[in-house]
């Protein structure tokens, strides 16, 4: 099986390091989990965008792309669900 590999963009990161350690915690084991499986069950595809998705993890979103070409996974933001998508 493929591993990906995954890198933020840097306002992702920046989004990242502000989060309680608990949060973080958890984003983090989702975000490896990416590694493997990049489309999990639960996965969505963002309408609108061509190679945009997004995992739940609790109340916070990570939006990220996936380019099969390269085997890379972007994270593109990670919010809480009511800041995400503006």
């Amino acid at each position: 099986m493929m591993q990906y590999e995954i890198q933020f963009k840097a306002s992702a990161a920046k989004e990242f390091r502000k989060l309680p350690v608990e949060i973080k915690a958890r984003l983090q084991k989702a975000i490896n989990a990416l590694k493997t499986e990049p489309r999990p069950p639960g996965t969505k595809k963002l309408a609108g965008e061509d190679d945009l998705y997004r995992i739940r993890v609790g109340d916070y979103r990570v939006i990220y792309k996936i380019d099969d070409a390269v085997p890379l996974i972007t994270v593109m933001r990670i919010r809480h669900r009511r800041e995400v998508y503006q």
